[in-house]
């Protein structure tokens, strides 16, 4: 293969505490948090809008935050953000759940869907309150290291080329980008044939009206493929994309986007228009951290000495687990961390860390670990973890699951299948 050097002097900027790359969920999550520490705090962000695939991606759903059985799990946050999504947009909340946790016993699951567009703007205003600083339409290209410490950011803009130096890096472009360039071990992953829009037609716009609910004119479905995070009925023709690669990006694209518009070429062109694409591919799981520890199913059930936080299964009720903070880390690398899709999972345990409220979660505690290991004067891994875990209660993070919760028969099933054939063991 042939090469260039390429070799040009660069502005340097400021120097921050915590330079937070990747402003989706778990990535604003982590500025907040690390802001309101008192942390010089900088969020960088490559497109226009706060949210990830939780607004740009259109997957503007908190999957369940409960474990099937009326009791919450997840909090902090994600519950904070939750209801903010509810305050000027529309909402799902069942109505078991709008006063907070039932009284009674309900199967009923705690879930909201949101307008990611009005979402994207209020994490704006949660940004701006924390004190942190904001880039858009910035991107963090590579760290610059001194062996395995990261000493600061070069990123790209309409400024050019700059850098910027830090104390911390939390790496949450949810594809690992800058822990991978700066020689982080990392596991990249496969996605399925999945690009969802939503279409607007005359149907729905009059639902919308005969109901008084604006979500209705947005009902209407489109998509390239829609293949499900399970892989059922995934086309043997079609690949299984990393994402890793700007032409797999580019072709997993053009090949959803002219899919749809075979669709479209089928129904009246005057009855419906394609409301919203995907600004962001709709990949899952496209790189992630080797971290210290990797979460699978078969930590269904089990209890952490440095658990983070506590998750439900958002599938399948009764599952609980909880995450240590060693899936956020490498002992090797001190003063980088990651949180959300990128975060150290396993098969369907990867799937549990990726949806919306862990990945605020695990960029909640991500955010409180930089400033603690900044403060204690140590790598990320080695934090003071029974204060860390004291803070993060404060914030009303649940860290443990109560055992009150789990039920009788703990046998996990996970699509059908034990856990036992979905994958082995963990590290």
């Amino acid at each position: 293969m042939n090469t260039v050097t390429y070799t040009k002097r660069l502005t340097v900027k400021r120097h921050y505490d915590v330079i937070v790359c990747g402003g989706g969920v778990a990535g604003v999550a982590a500025a907040v948090s690390a802001a309101k520490n008192g942390c010089s705090v900088l969020l960088m962000e490559k497109s226009n809008i706060l949210g990830g695939l939780g607004t740009l991606g259109l997957v503007n759903l908190f999957v369940p935050m409960c474990n099937g059985r009326g009791k919450q799990i997840i909090f902090g946050l994600c519950e904070r953000w939750a209801r903010l999504s509810a305050k000027y947009g529309y909402d799902t909340i069942p109505a078991e759940w709008r006063d907070g946790e039932p009284k009674e016993y309900t199967e009923k699951r705690y879930t909201q869907r949101y307008s990611p567009y009005i979402f994207a703007i209020q994490l704006i205003e949660e940004l701006e309150a924390s004190g942190a600083d904001l880039l858009l339409d910035c991107m963090a290209c590579d760290p610059i290291m001194e062996g395995n410490i990261c000493r600061g950011v070069i990123t790209e803009s309409k400024s050019g080329v700059e850098y910027y130096s830090c104390g911390m890096l939390i790496d949450t472009t949810g594809d690992c980008d800058v822990l991978r360039r700066g020689g982080v071990p990392t596991v990249a992953g496969e996605n399925f044939f999945s690009y969802f829009g939503k279409m607007i037609t005359l149907e729905t716009c009059q639902k919308a009206i005969d109901k008084g609910d604006i979500r209705l004119a947005f009902s209407g479905k489109i998509s390239g493929g829609s293949i499900n995070l399970f892989g059922d009925g995934q086309p043997a023709d079609v690949p299984r994309w990393s994402g890793l690669t700007v032409e797999e990006v580019t072709d997993y694209l053009v090949t959803n986007q002219k899919l749809m518009l075979e669709t479209l070429r089928e129904s009246d062109r005057f009855s419906r228009d394609i409301a919203m694409l995907p600004m962001m591919p709709n990949f899952r799981t496209t790189c992630r951290i080797d971290g210290d520890y990797t979460l699978t199913v078969g930590d269904c059930y089990r209890h952490f000495d440095d658990s983070v936080c506590a998750i439900n299964d958002f599938e399948h009720r009764d599952h609980l687990f909880e995450v240590p903070l060693r899936t956020l880390t490498r002992r090797d690398f001190p003063n980088m961390l990651t949180a959300g899709r990128s975060a150290s999972g396993g098969g369907y345990g990867w799937d549990l860390l990726r949806v919306i409220p862990p990945a605020i979660l695990t960029g909640q505690a991500a955010g409180e670990a930089a400033c603690r290991a900044l403060s204690e004067g140590c790598g990320a891994a080695q934090v003071n973890i029974r204060a860390l875990q004291a803070k993060l209660e404060r914030e009303n993070v649940m860290i443990h699951f109560p055992d009150s919760y789990l039920p009788e028969d703990r046998t996990v099933i996970i699509h059908g299948k034990n856990a036992a054939e979905i994958e082995g063991g963990h590290n």
